[in-house]
């Protein structure tokens, strides 16, 4: 696929991920569902009919191309697919249970093992993020679409990292002292991957943790901004694997986060 088709395709999500995101709220607001999955996380109604809207949605895009969601994906059969969506309709789904704003809606095309269209949805903050390829990363915020390129908005001499937990690991906080660390800011969900897209944090670092659709979209936004991600220790991070774990992950906004 060309860029126009990958574009096409990226900005045909667009108004679903809008309306979905509104659905998530309205969810909510009336009242959620909530079960308990096999591997003992929550799954919730909301969470359901966002990952119906989304794959509706694809479905009439991209008919041929096999999509694996979260709240569908048989993990007893291996991913054998080169071109294939991944789906996290919710991804933080305890927090939006809670009633944070941190919780986003993802959808991630991968093509050859890389993610190369994004979407991330964060419906509490009103901000859109959609990617379709290198140099092709944006913000919808306040019916405004703007390019983003990691560009730092952190003052020069701070360099702040992001945390998916209150206390980091060793093996983390180490990583983190390798690039001179300030400060470190918890948050949750894919939302870390988009805010340092933005330039609005500098660095995240995590253990293995997770599966591929908790990652591939905000990755796609934030690499095709202009990040670095690799694994913890510097080998290409790639999907496709059968079995969608997740290694050890490092984001970094640029080579050097004083820039």
């Amino acid at each position: 696929m060309n860029k126009e088709e990958l574009k096409k395709i990226a900005e045909g999500l667009i108004e679903t991920f809008d309306f979905a995101g509104k659905e998530s709220i309205r969810i909510f607001k009336e009242g959620l569902k909530i079960e308990i999955k096999d591997d003992k996380s929550p799954v919730s109604n909301g969470d359901l009919r966002v990952n119906d809207l989304i794959t509706k949605n694809i479905l009439k895009l991209t008919p041929n191309i096999p999509i694996v969601s979260e709240e569908t994906v048989d993990l007893s059969k291996k991913n054998k697919s080169k071109i294939f969506w991944l789906i996290d309709p919710i991804d933080g789904t305890k927090e939006y249970i809670a009633g944070k704003d941190e919780y986003t809606l993802n959808a991630a095309l991968v093509i050859d093992t890389v993610p190369v269209v994004g979407l991330v949805g964060v419906p509490k903050k009103n901000r859109l993020f959609f990617t379709y390829g290198l140099g092709e990363s944006y913000l919808i915020e306040d019916n405004k679409t703007k390019k983003i390129s990691c560009k730092k908005k952190q003052p020069k001499d701070q360099i702040v990292a992001l945390s998916s937990v209150v206390k980091p690991s060793d093996i983390i906080l180490n990583k983190l002292k390798e690039y001179n660390v300030t400060s470190i800011v918890k948050m949750a969900s894919s939302y870390k991957f988009c805010v340092i897209a933005t330039g609005e944090y500098d660095i995240y670092a995590a253990r293995e943790r997770a599966n591929e659709w908790d990652y591939a979209a905000g990755h796609a936004v934030a690499q095709n901004a202009g990040a670095i991600i690799k694994t913890l220790d510097e080998k290409p991070f790639l999907y496709g694997k059968e079995d969608y774990r997740n290694p050890s992950l490092l984001i970094k906004r640029s080579k050097n986060l004083n820039d």
